[in-house]
């Protein structure tokens, strides 16, 4: 695993950056607000994976939180129909213009929601998660697209107060074709860097029924 990027860091993320934009922007004109909207294949899955995110705060009544890679709001929507009892300040982020477009019309006027273009969080939040933002590798090579989740995570943790929550896929099975343009990752490389880079008290949530797994990281 790389947690080291080129001397032209700022360029070589820009790249990837940009990459990611055109990926998501394209997915979202194609198929609207829905779960395929944001490359997921159904929204029984998408939310099993809120599930194992928002286990990071548990049973809080009142909080504020980063949505990385938010997409059009689904997990605020998940949110606000699961946890309707929650107090919750949330700011959605995400690289893709067209993706903040389509959120801040979809949210417009709910209060104590606001969406963002932007590559990381910039304001400090209780928690942060981010959910399948580092599965779509495209051709990326894979020392800089660990670089940049390792970027990522920092960005997480630099705007994390209480901590912050990620998603992975899992290495396939021996006898699984690969999808090309996909980064599968064992999880022990991203847990290491959480705890010993970072700074963090990490889980890993693996048991749910999907090729992946979740890492919460109390910091």
């Amino acid at each position: 695993m790389t947690t080291a990027i080129p001397v032209d860091d700022r360029q070589s993320l820009a790249e990837v950056h940009g990459d990611i934009d055109r990926y998501y922007s394209a997915k979202i004109i194609r198929h609207g607000v829905s779960p395929r909207g944001v490359d997921w294949t159904c929204q029984a899955t998408q939310e099993l994976r809120f599930v194992q995110l928002v286990k990071l705060f548990g049973s809080a009544a009142a909080l504020s939180l980063n949505d990385l890679g938010c997409g059009y709001g689904a997990l605020l929507d998940f949110l606000r129909r699961r946890h309707a009892g929650l107090t919750l300040d949330y700011l959605g982020i995400d690289l893709s213009k067209e993706m903040v477009r389509r959120a801040k019309r979809k949210w417009r006027g709910v209060p104590d929601a606001a969406f963002a273009q932007d590559t990381a969080p910039r304001r400090a939040a209780d928690y942060s998660v981010a959910s399948g933002i580092f599965n779509v590798q495209l051709d990326q090579p894979t020392a800089l697209w660990e670089a940049f989740i390792a970027t990522t995570l920092r960005d997480l943790r630099n705007a994390s107060l209480a901590g912050f929550a990620v998603n992975f896929l899992a290495p396939l099975a021996a006898d699984q074709p690969p999808r090309h343009g996909l980064y599968r990752t064992a999880p022990e490389p991203w847990i290491r860097y959480c705890r010993d880079d970072l700074g963090g008290t990490t889980t890993l949530l693996d048991a749910y029924g999907m090729r992946e797994f979740t890492i919460l990281v109390q910091v």
